[in-house]
Formats: C-alpha cells, sequence, structure tokens
C-alpha cells in the first residue's frame, strides 16, 4: 500500500489530519480502540479499523509496515504512544509521526528516531496534514472561518512562467501579497515576475480558492 497513509488515535488531532488527507483525495486508514470514534471516520477515511495499536500483532495482522506514512495521534496514553511507536520503528516503518504530549514526550520520541514530532498546542492539524503530502507548503494561518494566509514554495508546474502566465487570482482567486527570492522580498510583485525554484510565496484568499490553487501548481508529491 505505497504511498498511503495511516493514523493512529482519532481524537482532535488525528481526527483532523484524518479528515484532511482524505480530503485531498489521500487512501487513509483510520484506526483507534473505541469503537464510537472509528464508526465516526468510517465513511470518511479509506478504511477505518478497531485495534489496539500496543498489540504488535494486531498491528502486522493489518500490513501497517507496507504504509509509507504512519501518524501516532494517541492523546490519552502516554505509554501506548510510546510503546505503539516502539513497534512501528521495530516494523521498519518508512516514515512515523508522532503527536508529543510534552517535552519529555518529545525526548523520548526524538531518541526512538522519529521522523517528525508534532506539539499540537503549536501546530494546526490541517497545517500538518497538508506538510506531510507536500513539502512545499511551509506555513499556514487562519484569518477567519474561511480565509487564510498560506507560505509555499514555488511548485515545479509555476517555474519559469511569469504571473501573467498563471493569472492566478482570475483562475483561483487567490492574490499573491509577496515572493522572495533568496534575500530579496518583492511586495506586491509585478504582474511580468518570473518564478524562479525556490522561491517562497505569501498567498492569501478563501480557504477554498487556496486548496485549489496549492492542488493544481503547488503540490509536489514526496
Amino acid at each position: 500500500m505505497s504511498k498511503d497513509y495511516a493514523v493512529i488515535g482519532l481524537g482532535r488531532f488525528g481526527g483532523s489530519i484524518c479528515r484532511e488527507l482524505s480530503r485531498e483525495g489521500k487512501q487513509v486508514l483510520a484506526i483507534d480502540i473505541d469503537e464510537a470514534k472509528v464508526n465516526e471516520f468510517k465513511n470518511i477515511a479509506s478504511h477505518a479499523v478497531i485495534l489496539d495499536s500496543t498489540d504488535e500483532e494486531s498491528l502486522k495482522e493489518i500490513g501497517i509496515h507496507n504504509f509509507e506514512h504512519v501518524i501516532v495521534a494517541i492523546g490519552d496514553s502516554l505509554q501506548a504512544s510510546i510503546l505503539t511507536t516502539v513497534i512501528l520503528t521495530d516494523l521498519h516503518v518508512e516514515r512515523i509521526t508522532v503527536k508529543a504530549q510534552n517535552d519529555y514526550h518529545e525526548k523520548i520520541l526524538r531518541k526512538l528516531g522519529v521522523d517528525r514530532v508534532i506539539h499540537p498546542e503549536r501546530d494546526m492539524g490541517r497545517r500538518i496534514a497538508q506538510n506531510i503530502i507536500s513539502n512545499n507548503i511551509l506555513d499556514f494561518l487562519d484569518l477567519s472561518d474561511d480565509h487564510s494566509i498560506v507560505e509555499v514554495k514555488t511548485g515545479k508546474k509555476m517555474i519559469g512562467k511569469s504571473l501573467i502566465d498563471l493569472d492566478i487570482r482570475a483562475n483561483f482567486g487567490c492574490n499573491v501579497m509577496a515572493i522572495k527570492s533568496g534575500e530579496t522580498i518583492d511586495v506586491s510583485p509585478s504582474p511580468e515576475y518570473v518564478f524562479k525554484p525556490d522561491d517562497i510565496l505569501l498567498v492569501i484568499g478563501s480557504d477554498d480558492d487556496i486548496h485549489r490553487f496549492e492542488k493544481h501548481l503547488i503540490i509536489d508529491e514526496q
């Protein structure tokens, strides 16, 4: 199941990641020990299973080692989070992201060699899900319930093309507020500006418009 994702723990944080990955059209396996939570995601995720993630045999049975990226979002048990992570590491899961409950938890996870440790109080579930999909999406800030500012790297489809060529405002309803190229920051860039690799854009718009813009021009699959 290459390039598929598994989310273990379907609380507020894990649930938001699961929803966002699913909204992006990704194959997601939702896992929780709580039947009610699993039932909630049966029609959202590609698959949803009731499972104790501290049971190594159960994880082996569902082929967890075949998933490219596993997100451990267990929030109510430090022991379960750590044990689950140990098992995933032993099973040589390619990429592991874990929600840390505190700094002590993070230190343990770092020693286990986890690829990425997330503090939910610092990072929104949507921002993390977007970053899991693509390294080009650097940051995300909610302005309101339906408008945001996103900081992104130039997508491959944009390189060598100008703002006029792409007509981002007309095609996607977003506005490019600024472009950082190297050490130079261009506020309200000229329509003739030609995008270069590693340019960083600051884009504002409605969440739906930004999503379309990212999907068509920014997201480069890892």
